[in-house]
């Protein structure tokens, strides 16, 4: 059968390749023609359109690309009808993908969602759209099969796939990993500034500031697949401070702290249970937007799944030297990382077991089988 995958980010593009695997799996004669990334493509199958041409974050960022953004949409139809694929899946990435499923159901294609777009964190209104649009949903969050329920829409409750991702990867020896990779003996403190430029220009000077204040810890950036060394050079100038690109499960499983930007990011870093600081600060008009429209008490992952204040959150005006240099000094006391270890347990078992991809790619093959 013929799949058509799309996904629009790093996170995107790893999600969907372990979906792909499975579906190459389930359906031995899988077609499969995608949106993503290098993972995605590693996997087989023929990629589109790679998700670095499409990396706008925030609504003014968009809106300033608007003319590319039409254009893929527009390419992105045309490339479907030609396919004809049995099933569309759309994996995050609302803006791009509630139009082109929209689209979809009206020339009849099955359409399948993994990953909802967060329509709990603002506009529950879209969950109308999504009912029209998409046959079968499946999520990846414990809360959400309850908040869909509310809208009287049945949603398939798959598990994290991070599950997998984090317990499916090579183990690696930390003294190996430092030899290869320049560093001292010196504990790790990881920072991720996220995977967007905007968003690494706006808080990658702030993490760097408080360097010379934790002498007895060296830094380490993972850099984002997506961007490249000359880009980060710019930010970091003379500040004496780790790089190392698109290694950052590799540095999280080595690391004794980290400083995060809020997305994906906070989930994976909790799942490797290293305490954390949760950043975040974006543009100034996509920021008021952004505040007029979002109703989550948190923004990062970790604390929404748990319903409280796991790990501290600085945002936008709060995101500053001082902020981050108090709080990176709590979480490295003892006391305070037993607590985060503790809530990193239960956060786990909230998440549910093994195996999101390959529950999520059985129940599409076997849909598509009723189907035929």
């Amino acid at each position: 059968m013929k799949y058509y995958i799309i996904a629009g980010e790093a996170s995107g593009d790893l999600h969907g390749s372990n979906l792909m695997k499975a579906l190459f799996e389930a359906d031995k004669t899988a077609d499969i023609r995608f949106w993503g990334g290098d993972l995605m493509q590693n996997v087989g199958g023929t990629l589109v359109s790679h998700f670095k041409e499409r990396a706008f974050m925030g609504f003014f960022e968009v809106i300033k690309n608007l003319t590319k953004v039409l254009n893929f949409i527009k390419f992105c139809k045309e490339d479907i009808a030609t396919f004809q694929p049995d099933v569309i899946i759309f994996i995050d990435n609302s803006g791009f993908n509630l139009r082109i499923a929209k689209w979809s159901k009206q020339q009849g294609f099955r359409t399948n969602y993994y990953i909802s777009p967060q329509v709990w964190a603002s506009r529950a209104a879209r969950v109308e759209d999504i009912k029209r649009d998409i046959d079968n949903m499946f999520v990846i969050l414990p809360f959400e099969k309850e908040f869909y329920r509310k809208f009287d829409y049945e949603v398939t409750f798959v598990g994290h796939p991070l599950i997998d991702a984090i317990a499916d990867r090579n183990k690696v020896d930390i003294w190996d990993f430092r030899n290869q990779n320049n560093l001292d003996e010196r504990p790790i403190i990881a920072i991720l500034p996220g995977s967007r430029k905007q968003e690494i220009t706006k808080m990658l000077a702030v993490m760097l500031s408080i360097i010379d204040d934790f002498k007895d810890y060296q830094f380490v950036i993972a850099g984002a697949p997506s961007q490249d060394f000359s880009f980060y050079k710019q930010i970091i100038g003379a500040k004496n401070v780790g790089f190392i690109n698109n290694k950052t499960y590799d540095l999280l499983s080595v690391s004794t702290a980290a400083l995060v930007a809020s997305g994906t990011a906070t989930l994976e870093t909790a799942l490797f249970k290293v305490p954390q600081v949760v950043c975040y600060k974006g543009g100034f008009i996509s920021y008021q937007i952004a505040k007029r429209i979002i109703t989550l008490k948190f923004i990062s992952l970790v604390n929404l799944i748990m319903d409280k204040e796991v790990v501290t959150e600085l945002i936008q005006n709060n995101f500053t030297r001082s902020n981050l240099k108090k709080e990176l000094s709590k979480i490295l006391a003892p006391d305070q990382r037993e607590k985060l270890f503790l809530d990193y347990y239960d956060l786990e078992t909230k998440l549910g077991g093994k195996g999101a991809s390959r529950k999520t790619a059985k129940s599409i093959v076997s849909d598509l089988k009723k189907l035929k």
